[in-house]
């Protein structure tokens, strides 16, 4: 009986693994590999959101070429991944060499620089919604000091640059975690030596911090590259669902919210669009990795 019982364990072992991995297999497939293949499906057809689509082939492609408001959604999305991209891969590596050091009240500085990555989006921007408007806090400040108001929510390329800044402000805390977990594994020995050489802080910097960390610079390059060209929620905010005046701070993803919603939304046409960003992040990933690889070698 009791050989019985271990052959029959045996038996089952093999499918044990995936009655585990089910679950998590099931979600996957219900809402990242059908939702892929179907907007991949449907980038080929003509469909709308209460009609059923006919294969068009290329088309949705093709008028994507003549399509002003694509080359202005790529072009802000391009600028968007100029603009936040090294400010978010340098800027919390300084904030967390600042925040490393074990000294009193140092958790209280932590917990304020992460407290922005936990505040809800919508929530942050309104907040700088009301504070760059033209009767906001900080035009009220410039009024104030003799500059006169500036158009941050009204010009073109102010209100692009106000929403890079919102997301550098609200990815900081996120990075510089990222980056204490990886300055926590130099060790310290490191940087003694160079400090008995005759290095200095900057030395110290550039030639052990930077060299040690290089791998996570380009994991967080990385991140914030696909979420600068995939951005949505605040430009959406301080623009408006227009995108701004005429339009010109659309970026690719409010273009795609705003072709294939509604009912008469051309879910064909928007999952052409979502197709061209998934390539273009998937070559942003391929473009750092073969960087780093360059790098490496």
């Amino acid at each position: 009986m009791a050989l019985s019982g271990i052959s029959r364990v045996r038996r089952q072992l093999p499918t044990s693994p995936w009655l585990f991995a089910a679950p998590g297999l099931l979600v996957t497939g219900a809402f990242v590999l059908y939702p892929f293949v179907s907007t991949l499906v449907n980038s080929f057809t003509d469909r709308r959101t209460l009609i059923p689509g006919r294969f068009v082939g290329l088309a949705n492609f093709r008028e994507l070429l003549h399509d002003d408001m694509f080359w202005t959604g790529l072009r802000n999305s391009t600028l968007y991944v100029l603009g936040v991209v090294p400010l978010l891969v340098v800027l919390p590596l300084l904030l967390a060499l600042l925040v490393q050091k074990n000294i009193p009240g140092i958790t209280f500085f932590r917990s304020a620089f992460y407290t922005p990555v936990v505040a809800s989006i919508v929530v942050v921007g309104l907040i700088w919604v009301w504070l760059l408007d033209d009767r906001g806090l900080v035009n009220a400040m410039l009024e104030t000091v003799g500059v006169g108001r500036v158009g941050f929510l009204s010009d073109q390329w102010l209100l692009l640059m106000s929403a890079m800044a919102v997301t550098v402000w609200k990815g900081l805390g996120y990075y510089m975690i990222i980056y204490l977990a990886a300055l926590g594994n130099v060790p310290r020995e490191l940087h003694e030596a160079a400090a008995v050489d005759g290095a200095g802080a900057v030395r110290r910097f550039r030639s052990v911090t930077v060299p040690a960390v290089r791998s996570t610079m380009v994991l967080v390059g990385a991140l914030s590259s696909v979420a600068a060209f995939k951005v949505f929620s605040e430009v959406y905010l301080l623009a408006g669902p227009s995108g701004g005046p005429a339009g010109e701070d659309t970026t690719l993803v409010m273009l795609v919210q705003r072709t294939g919603t509604g009912l008469t939304g051309r879910v064909g046409y928007a999952s052409a669009l979502s197709v061209v960003v998934f390539a273009v992040t998937v070559a942003l990933m391929l473009l750092v990795l073969r960087a780093d690889r360059k790098e490496d070698s």
